[in-house]
Parts: C-alpha cells; sequence; structure tokens
C-alpha cells in the first residue's frame, strides 16, 4: 500500500510538473504571437505613411 501512494504521489508531482510547463510554453506562444501583430500594424502604418509621403 505505500509503494501505492508513493506512486500516486510521484505522478501527482510529474502531472503537476507538466502543467505549469505547458501553461508557461501556452502564454509565451500567446505574448508572441500579440508582438508579432502589434509589430506587423506598426510596420504596415509606417509603409503607409511613407507612401502618403510620396
Amino acid at each position: 500500500m505505500g509503494n501505492l501512494v508513493a506512486f500516486i504521489n510521484s505522478f501527482i508531482s510529474y502531472l503537476l510538473v507538466f502543467v505549469v510547463f505547458a501553461a508557461v510554453i501556452i502564454v509565451a506562444v500567446k505574448v508572441g504571437i500579440t508582438a508579432r501583430h502589434k509589430k506587423d500594424a506598426k510596420d504596415a502604418q509606417n509603409a503607409q505613411s511613407a507612401d502618403a509621403q510620396e
């Protein structure tokens, strides 16, 4: 019985670490996508204003 409790405890511990890593990765991807969208919008606005000045 003690071995089963130790196994379940270890399994839950590793599962929690996996969930934390997955959450960090998801947040990083969302931040990266948002930053890229902002950069693309800024570049498009700069290109549009450069075309208007010509």
